[in-house]
């Protein structure tokens, strides 16, 4: 990608999901370096839209995965993540996967960058089950695919 390309957010947000998808800190890292609060913002947005689409379709499917599963995928992918956030993630996954979202919600009206890490995680650990990994990374090539659709018909008036 040159210099003069300008990353959208869903760029963003596709990079670090690629980045957890292969257990790939530098990734991971690099996805979200020199991000402003404005941009962080909107990754975190793009990504709850992802998890939420993610979680639809799971539901749809009728896949349902036990407590222990989920964790593990969970701790296996937040690897990935900075030090800091790795625990606090592992904790809100077992409360949630438990029924407890309050423990999702405390990190994101908190700290903005563990929200992004943690809708990050959550996407790859659902998409990695209900797609593995190659079905994965074609689910966030279309997403991407279609994003720039739709941006370059409203950019354009079409």
């Amino acid at each position: 990608m040159s210099d003069t390309t300008r990353n959208t957010s869903s760029d963003y947000a596709l990079k670090v999901v690629r980045g957890y998808a292969d257990r790939d800190a530098t990734a991971v890292e690099e996805a979200l370096a020199g991000l402003d609060a404005a941009r962080w913002t909107e990754v975190y947005a793009v990504l709850s839209g992802l998890l939420r689409s993610t979680i639809s379709i799971m539901e749809l499917t009728g896949r349902r995965w036990k407590l222990d599963d989920l964790v593990l995928r969970s701790d296996e992918v937040a690897v990935a993540a900075p030090p800091h956030y790795e625990f606090a993630m592992a904790e809100a996954t077992r409360a949630w996967a438990r029924g407890d979202q309050s423990a999702m919600r405390a990190l994101s009206d908190r700290d903005l960058q563990g929200a992004v890490h943690m809708t990050a995680v959550g996407v790859t650990v659902l998409g990695l089950a209900l797609w593995g990994r190659a079905g994965l990374l074609d689910v966030l090539k279309e997403f991407s695919e279609a994003v720039t659709e739709l941006t370059d018909h409203r950019a354009y008036g079409a």
